[in-house]
Formats: structure tokens, sequence, C-alpha cells
């Protein structure tokens, strides 16, 4: 599977993280909320295909489908810049916020924190690999920690 490097879709602060919903139908919010100023540029926070670009209900959205199998979402757009099917790029212009954004992240139909995508989610636990001479540590060449985790919270204290 190819890795797939992303960037915040616009220079806006979130304001309200990604908090999902306890099942189906559920409130919560699947994405991330931004503050930004009415018509600031949203951008394709990874290169892709517009898998959809245009109205529903009262609020513009575009999709865009990544080469990892994640699909993001840039919701509640004042104007619209690019048409399904369209390949874009890392950091193109997608359309311009309205009075709110939302970014959104899916694998298949789980909704995902984007945060993580972004690299401003809390904290991971990487996992070593199972494959026999796999290189842990970014690739330090040193062979994975075998220390016990608790969650994503770190090293388990004694």
């Amino acid at each position: 599977m190819p890795v797939v490097f992303y960037r915040p879709p616009t220079d806006g602060i979130v304001v309200d993280l990604f908090r999902p919903p306890a099942h189906t139908g559920a409130p919560g919010n699947r994405g991330l909320e931004y503050a930004t100023g009415p018509g600031s540029a949203v951008r394709a926070a990874a290169a892709g295909v517009v898998t959809f670009a245009g109205q529903v209900g009262s609020g513009r959205h575009v999709t865009v489908a990544h080469a990892d199998g994640v699909r993001t979402s840039y919701s509640f757009l004042r104007s619209v810049a690019v048409r399904a099917t369209q390949t874009v790029d890392a950091g193109q212009v997608l359309g311009t916020t309205g009075t709110s954004f939302h970014f959104g992240a899916r694998i298949g139909e789980a909704y995902v924190d984007p945060a993580v995508l972004l690299g401003i989610g809390g904290p991971a636990r990487l996992v070593p690999f199972a494959a026999q001479g796999a290189i842990g540590r970014l690739g330090s060449g040193a062979p994975p920690s075998r220390r016990p985790t608790r969650g994503l919270g770190g090293p388990v204290r004694r």
C-alpha cells in the first residue's frame, strides 16, 4: 500500500476535535472543525481523485479518494473549484470556506480521526512488524521495542 503524507487543508485553527459517536446516528463530531474567515482557501490534504464535488442539502462538499484507501471530505464550503473524477495534487485549492469548515476522513465506511493523518493527534503506539527481518524505529535498524504499553498511553509505569 502506498504511503500518503497529509497536510492541513486550511490555515485555520482547529476548534472542535474528532469525537466518534457511540453508535450509528448518535451525536459526535466525525472530523475536525476549523475556525476560518469566510472565503479562506481549502486545499487537498494529499493528492487524489475527487469522487464528489457539489451540494448536499444547503452545503457544498468535496470528497477526495487517496492512494492509501483514505477518503477525505471538505464540508460547508462557500465555493467549489473542482469537479468529480478530477485528479488533484496535494495542496491544490478545492474551494473556499463558508462560515464554518469541517474536515473529515473515512476508511471504508468508518470515520477516522483526521488529526492522526495530520500528525496532530494524541500519542501514537507503534506496533513492531511480525515479519522476520523487519526494521524497527523508523528505519534505524534497531530491533523493535518489547516494552509493555498501556493502550495509547505509552510505557506501563511500575
